[in-house]
């Protein structure tokens, strides 16, 4: 990692504590360029997904008008959540780092809340989606 990605994920992770967020910062770059940058700001903006990753990988989106961003890496100084873990690996980064490991992950909440039900629709819903999915795949 280069120094101007180190001092601007310093940078972010103090406007985060001052701000009174959980300090994670996130950068996402291409062959060392800053494209897009983000900290937490669930507390600020009262959104549960405003997470420092989900917010570099929004701008980053904006910036080059693409949800694909192949070729290009995130600096993130905590692990990120499975929630974060999960919108990283659908924006197709090609490297996602992080610098901190969560303290006591074991422990992390995992009440599950989203369960498959299936019902007498399971299967028009299965349809129409497979229709769906191989007309934008042509």
């Amino acid at each position: 990692m280069n120094d101007k990605i180190e001092n601007k994920l310093l940078e972010l992770l103090n406007k985060a504590s001052k701000s009174n967020e959980i300090p994670v910062a996130a950068i996402i770059e291409k062959n060392g360029k800053i494209i897009s940058c983000g900290y937490n700001k669930r507390v600020k903006k009262h959104d549960v997904t405003s997470h420092a990753e989900i917010i570099a990988i929004r701008k980053a989106e904006k910036k080059i008008k693409d949800w694909r961003l192949n070729g290009y890496n995130m600096h993130v100084t905590l692990e990120p959540c499975s929630m974060c873990k999960t919108i990283i690996k659908e924006s197709r980064l090609d490297n996602c780092f992080y610098y901190v490991n969560k303290p006591n992950s074991a422990k992390e909440y995992t009440k599950t809340i989203i369960c498959y039900k299936q019902t007498n629709y399971s299967k028009i819903y299965e349809k129409i989606l497979q229709k769906m999915f191989k007309k934008i795949r042509k």
